[in-house]
């Protein structure tokens, strides 16, 4: 098969369209032909080398987590799933036109949904329900401030939280102000804007899927008692703030989870935008263009 290929950390420029051995098919697990695949900061953490400590690379090696395509076999003991399938799954070694993948993970695409799109789905949507429905445990009623709102992430974030019966305040910089306004959210406040984060009232939990300076500026916004949630790890001040409970959380591919995300998605009611479509071959424009930053989900078609 063709994938792209990593023989070492670096820039863009080492993401090689290569030929690479065709993934071996295990018990519970099914081969999946490749329609299409996105790519997320992970992605670009693991080729810098950046996120090597927590997520390395065995060299010559394959990144990618989001698959959405085609079962063309089945390995020993797999049920409910049948070569012909379309399906997607937060999964690993994607950038390639193969990819083996647990059946437990995979979740069958809707009908309505186009099997390429469908790949802009899986990491954020269920970081983002992961971020709020276990990270910050958020109830009906209660205050949650979610930071990046506008990102895959982030938009997921603010639709599980209002389906929680939450009231959101939308995190974004002050360039993105007018399109978070479309994202259903309660308040939306620029937290690049000091003025405007020291106006903030005490909120019941922070959803933080920025990170950094950002992210340890509002943990002060937490009152005693209730949650920070990252995606990115704990704050650096984190110390300072005995009384709040810091959750770090982790994405797991949950093939349930996925298909409530994509129906809010075909229901109209989540938007992940993409805005742009390339060939696998050109995954190193890809990464360029997301480095760049302002733009949705960039999808690479096998």
């Amino acid at each position: 098969m063709k994938a792209i290929v990593i023989h070492q950390y670096g820039g863009p420029e080492e993401l090689k369209f290569e030929d690479f051995p065709d993934p071996v098919v295990g018990t519970g697990q099914v081969l999946v032909r490749v329609a299409a695949t996105s790519i997320n900061p992970v992605d670009i953490g693991r080729r810098s080398g950046r996120m090597k400590a927590m997520f390395p690379i065995k060299f010559p090696g394959v990144i990618g987590v989001d698959v959405a395509g085609t079962i063309v076999k089945l390995g020993a003991d797999v049920h409910g799933l049948s070569v012909g399938d379309k399906v997607f799954a937060y999964a690993d070694k994607a950038y390639a036109e193969l990819c083996a993948v647990p059946a437990a993970t995979l979740a069958k695409i809707p009908a309505a949904l186009d099997v390429i799109d469908a790949a802009a789905l899986p990491l954020v949507t269920t970081t983002g329900h992961v971020l709020i429905a276990q990270g910050t445990g958020i109830k009906a009623g209660q205050t949650v401030l979610i930071t990046g709102a506008v990102g895959g992430v982030g938009r997921s974030a603010v639709y599980v939280a209002k389906q929680r019966g939450a009231r959101v305040i939308a995190g974004v910089r002050k360039t993105q102000i007018e399109e978070a306004k479309k994202l259903g959210a309660d308040q939306v406040v620029a937290i690049d804007d000091d003025a405007a984060v020291a106006k903030l009232p005490m909120v019941d939990a922070v959803a933080d899927a920025v990170g950094g300076k950002t992210g340890a500026a509002l943990l002060g916004k937490v009152g005693k008692g209730g949650v920070f949630a990252s995606a990115l790890g704990p704050p650096m001040n984190a110390k300072d703030y005995p009384g709040v409970r810091i959750a770090p959380i982790g994405a797991m591919p949950d093939a349930k989870v996925l298909l409530e995300m994509s129906r809010a998605v075909l229901d109209g009611k989540l938007v992940i935008p993409i805005s742009l479509k390339l060939p696998l071959s050109k995954a190193s424009d890809g990464h360029i263009a997301v480095q760049k930053g302002g733009i949705g989900k960039v999808l690479l078609t096998a």
